[in-house]
């Protein structure tokens, strides 16, 4: 089995499709309409394949809001898209500059060796920046011992 793409509610299609575009590298692969419910949605995709599906309902109502991860955690369901990035704090700052608004600036994840942030996009949605593909680089050269964490992530 494999991911094949994270779906994502949103109030204003066009302008998240645009901000999901510009700033997380995406390209629309596709668009559709279900009229007679009011639906549109638009299918982003990326160079390396993942996609992310942008969906918007007339009515729709925005879900929770967290200020961190640990508070999204209160409420079950997804809470947050992931991306794994070479520099999570150029990506941090890019984001930021482009409307995301802060939710913990770049700090050691509780996973061995990997950095982490946490933005929200301009609808408030959380998305996770972390660099894993550079720790598991020095992990396999050796040069990384196993730790433990003690990272408060909620600040």
């Amino acid at each position: 089995m494999k991911l094949d793409h994270v779906g994502l509610n949103v109030a204003d299609l066009d302008a998240m499709s645009a901000w999901y575009c510009k700033n997380l590298d995406l390209a629309i692969e596709f668009e559709f309409a279900l009229e007679h419910v009011d639906f549109r949605g638009a299918m982003l995709r990326s160079a390396d394949g993942h996609r992310i599906e942008l969906l918007c309902r007339a009515g729709n109502q925005a879900g929770l809001q967290a200020s961190n991860p640990v508070e999204a955690a209160l409420t079950r369901g997804y809470g947050h898209i992931a991306f794994d990035v070479p520099d999570v704090d150029a990506a941090y700052d890019a984001l930021v500059a482009a409307g995301a608004t802060d939710r913990m600036s770049p700090r050691p994840s509780p996973e061995p060796g990997v950095q982490m942030a946490y933005v929200a996009d301009p609808e408030g949605n959380l998305i996770e920046l972390l660099d894993r593909t550079s720790a598991e680089m020095v992990s396999r050269l050796g040069a990384s011992a196993p730790r433990t964490s003690t990272t408060g992530i909620g600040g």
